[in-house]
C-alpha cells in the first residue's frame, strides 16, 4: 500500500522515517520519534522490546508505566502527562512519530497516539507498519538510549470529542448508533474474555449490545501496514459504518481500539470518532451493564 493513498500525512512510512532519522537524532525537538512496548508479561512472546534493538533516535516508552495513571485506571492527568512528555524531549510543536510493538503492529503506539491527540498534541504521525516492518523491511537498529533535554511542555487539552465514557455507550447503545468492537471474534462472542496472558481482564464475556465486531487485524494488510481507503470504506460500510453518523471503537482496555479510532477518524477522515478506553474491562464488569453473546451479526 502507497501511504499517499491517503489524504493525510499522519501516517508516514519507514522510508520517510530513515530520510529523517539524523533529525530523529538531534537534540533539537523539532522531531521525535518513539516507540512504545506493550506490557511486559512472562505468558507473552512479543517482538523484541526497545532496550533489544529500535530505530536511531528513538525514545523508549511503556504503555502501562509512563502513559498510564500509576494509582487510578486512567490515562496520565495533565500535568503528568505534561512532565512525563517534556521529561522526554518532547516539546509543543515537536512532530513526534510513533512505532510500537505487540502481537498487533502498533498495538500501544496507536493508544499513544490517541493520547497524545487527547492533550491536543497537533503534530503526532504514526509510521506504517510499526516496529515489525521496521525490522523485518532491514531498516537500521541501535541500543543506544538518547538523553535529549528536557523541553517546558504545555498540553492544549483535553479535547474530549475523542473519548467515549459509559454514558456515551449507554446513549449510543439506546439510540442505535454504530459501536465497533475490534477484539477477537472469541472475545466478541464471550468464548474468551481477554487475550491468553493478558492481566487486565472483565467478570463476564460477550460485548455491548448492538456492537458489530470488526477484529482489529482485518484493517491491516499482512506486513502490518494499513489497507487502503477503499478497502477500509468498505469493511466499515459492510458493518453499517460510513461516518454519517457518530461512532465508539472499544475493545478490552481501550488500545487495540485506538488502531481503528485512527483508521476511521484520522485516515478515512470521519468526523466523530470516539474511542472508548474503558472498554470490556469496565463494561464487563459493571452490575447490570447489558450484554450479548454470540457473534452478534
Amino acid at each position: 500500500m502507497n501511504d499517499t493513498d491517503y489524504d493525510t500525512d499522519v501516517l508516514v512510512s519507514a522510508d520517510w522515517v530513515e530520510d529523517r532519522l539524523e533529525q530523529f537524532r538531534s537534540d533539537d525537538p523539532e522531531y521525535r520519534l518513539v516507540e512504545v512496548n506493550s506490557p511486559e508479561s512472562p505468558d507473552t512472546d512479543f517482538p523484541s522490546r526497545y532496550d533489544e534493538g529500535h530505530a536511531p533516535g528513538a525514545i523508549g516508552m511503556q504503555w502501562d508505566e509512563d502513559l498510564s495513571d500509576q494509582q487510578e485506571r486512567d490515562i496520565l492527568k495533565k500535568e503528568d502527562f505534561e512532565r512525563v512528555v517534556g521529561e522526554a524531549g518532547i516539546s509543543d510543536d515537536s512532530t513526534v512519530v510513533f512505532y510500537g510493538d505487540g502481537w498487533i503492529p502498533n498495538w500501544f503506539a496507536l493508544f499513544a497516539y490517541w493520547e497524545f491527540k487527547y492533550y491536543g498534541h497537533e503534530d503526532a504521525r504514526v509510521l506504517n507498519g510499526g516496529k515489525d516492518y521496521w525490522v523485518n523491511e532491514g531498516y537500521p537498529t541501535t541500543d543506544e538510549v538518547p538523553d535529549f533535554p528536557a523541553q517546558e511542555y504545555r498540553a492544549r487539552g483535553p479535547f474530549e470529542s475523542i473519548r467515549a465514557y459509559k454514558d456515551d455507550v449507554d446513549k449510543a447503545m439506546d439510540s442505535g448508533l454504530p459501536m465497533v468492537d475490534v477484539r477477537s471474534p472469541e472475545e466478541f462472542s464471550g468464548e474468551v474474555i481477554a487475550p491468553e496472558g493478558m492481566r487486565e481482564t472483565a467478570q463476564r464475556g460477550g460485548h455491548i449490545p448492538g456492537a458489530s465486531n470488526v477484529p482489529v487485524k482485518q484493517v491491516l494488510n499482512d506486513d502490518g501496514t494499513f489497507k487502503s481507503p477503499d478497502e477500509l470504506r468498505r469493511l466499515y460500510a459492510d458493518h453499517g459504518v460510513d461516518g454519517e453518523e457518530s461512532v465508539i471503537t472499544y475493545c478490552r482496555v481501550g488500545e487495540r481500539s485506538s488502531i481503528e479510532w485512527f483508521a476511521l477518524h484520522e485516515l478515512l477522515g470521519f468526523e466523530d470518532v470516539r474511542n472508548y478506553d474503558g472498554s470490556w474491562t469496565e463494561w464487563g464488569n459493571l452490575v447490570r451493564a447489558p450484554i450479548e453473546r454470540g457473534d452478534g451479526d
